[in-house]
């Protein structure tokens, strides 16, 4: 795998797919989160697939289609690119390089994967296509000294429903992670779909039906999803 420049790795081989196929690297995590008195943090990868593979990172600030020669962030990631055969795994290691950020509230970063896989030998003369999977990861940059903790913020997320619209209201300095919305507390049957919550901001949500309760998940730093007690909430209008 010789590739001259960082840039031109990705646009020959960033094909972005939805069906059966699947990424042979395994990412120890859904989100990486950031303190500030941190040095590093470091994100591990594994390659379970039968081939190498070769993995290029970079982070960005929210534009989806970033390139790594194109994306603008205050990190450094070691290494950049990196060789992973199969069975074997490979650190990220993500540096803050000590730009200015807010200080009182958490910034929202991204962190692409992009996975190319070995050049197959086509001894057949058959059409092959060859894919590359990129993930995207969300990033916290999260300040030292906020005011509360980030176990704590998710029960102080304020809740009025209208209707089929649901008004997320979130107090706090940290992004507040909404999965889905269920009618029952073991979260079986959906109501709706989730999305983020910025500090200090409001968000709509829409269920699919007036009536009856509502429960938001909201999903935690380790990405597993809690239940936010119907208590907690307002009651239906």
């Amino acid at each position: 795998m010789n590739f001259k420049t960082s840039s031109r790795l990705f646009i020959l081989l960033s094909v972005f797919i939805s069906f059966t196929a699947q990424s042979a690297v395994i990412i120890s995590g859904t989100r990486v989160v950031y303190p500030e008195k941190d040095k590093e943090v470091s994100l591990k990868m594994t390659n379970n697939g039968k081939s190498p593979v070769l993995i290029q990172s970079w982070i960005d600030s929210g534009e989806r289609e970033s390139r790594p020669d194109t994306a603008q962030a205050p990190f450094t990631l070691t290494p950049p690119i990196n060789r992973v055969n199969p069975g074997k795994g490979q650190t990220l290691r993500i540096r803050y390089t000590g730009e200015s950020l807010p200080t009182d509230k958490e910034s929202l970063f991204y962190l692409n994967v992009l996975e190319i896989p070995a050049k197959v030998n086509n001894t057949e003369g058959k059409n092959m296509l060859q894919l590359a999977f990129r993930s995207r990861l969300k990033v916290f940059f999260r300040p030292a000294g906020l005011a509360i903790n980030a176990s704590d913020a998710q029960q102080q997320v304020k809740w009025s429903r209208l209707g089929t619209t649901v008004t997320a209201t979130n107090p706090t300095p940290y992004f507040i992670n909404v999965a889905y919305f269920a009618a029952d507390r073991e979260g079986k049957v959906s109501l709706g779909n989730g999305g983020m919550i910025a500090p200090g901001g409001t968000k709509a949500f829409t269920l699919s039906r007036n009536k009856g309760n509502y429960f938001p998940f909201i999903i935690n730093d380790y990405g597993a999803m809690r239940l936010v007690e119907p208590e907690k909430s307002s009651a239906t209008k």
